[in-house]
């Protein structure tokens, strides 16, 4: 599908960007931008263990 230029500038969207498509009524498509998953939880447990504390427990796992 192609989407006009101004539309896509206009949405702060960029040519490449992945999108994912709703059904709002008849005639009504909406896209919206697709969520990284992994970009959003990056760093969700920054500080939760201390700095040996993960080493310790991979060398317990062998």
């Amino acid at each position: 599908m192609t989407i006009p230029a101004d539309a896509l500038r206009a949405a702060g969207l960029e040519v490449g960007e992945r999108l994912v498509a709703h059904a709002e009524g008849p005639g009504r498509v909406v896209f919206e931008r697709e969520v990284d998953v992994l970009a959003e939880l990056a760093g969700v447990l920054t500080g939760v263990y201390e700095t040996d504390e993960l080493s310790g427990l991979r060398d317990e796992w062998g």
